[in-house]
């Protein structure tokens, strides 16, 4: 199963997401995995860390794998 994170605001940005499902610890190894990409959003690379993610995305780094789901409504 495929984990979730919640938000409850319009958007989260990429590196946020990434901090807040633990796959890293800060926004400097955010920033570096995100520049070397490392990371996809719905299958892509992605090199933006501030890449807005408004719900419904599918974010990875290697194994780890999330979906945002916003409950802002």
């Amino acid at each position: 199963m495929m984990e979730e994170i919640y938000i409850s605001t319009e958007f989260i940005k990429l590196g946020q997401a990434m901090k807040l499902a633990g796959m890293v610890s800060n926004g400097a190894d955010a920033k570096m995995l995100i520049a070397d990409g490392l990371v996809t959003v719905d299958g892509e690379t992605e090199t933006r860390r501030g890449r807005k993610l408004f719900g419904g995305e599918t974010v990875e780094f290697e194994e780890n794998k999330f979906k945002v789901v916003n409950n802002a409504d």
